[in-house]
């Protein structure tokens, strides 16, 4: 594993412990991350979703995953980018989340 992999994977367990407050399940597990991009000078750029483009957590997710993200070592810059494109949808979620929510 390079550097940019090993910096991606700790980025992806940060992001692992933030939760939707209205479903017991990460925001990884639900797909709401759509890219996690790094270049060479270890910029990251992330690219998410909301469950709904009027989602009461609008504001909120996007500044959390921020905050917490900034903290991982290695981060030096970054970019949260909410987007809407492609939607989510239920398909989004992993199958730990499907298991979770009853879905499997």
């Amino acid at each position: 594993m390079d550097e940019k992999e090993i910096l991606k994977d700790r980025i992806i367990q940060t992001i692992k412990t933030i939760y939707d407050p209205e479903i017991p399940v990460n925001i990884w597990d639900m797909g709401l991350i759509y890219n996690i991009d790094i270049d060479d000078d270890y910029f990251v750029l992330i690219e998410m979703t909301l469950t709904a483009p009027n989602c009461p957590e609008a504001e909120s997710l996007p500044r959390e995953v921020e905050e917490k993200v900034k903290q991982v070592d290695g981060v030096q810059n970054l970019q949260v980018k909410l987007v809407f494109e492609p939607e989510w949808d239920i398909r989004k979620l992993s199958d730990e989340a499907k298991l979770e929510l009853g879905l499997l």
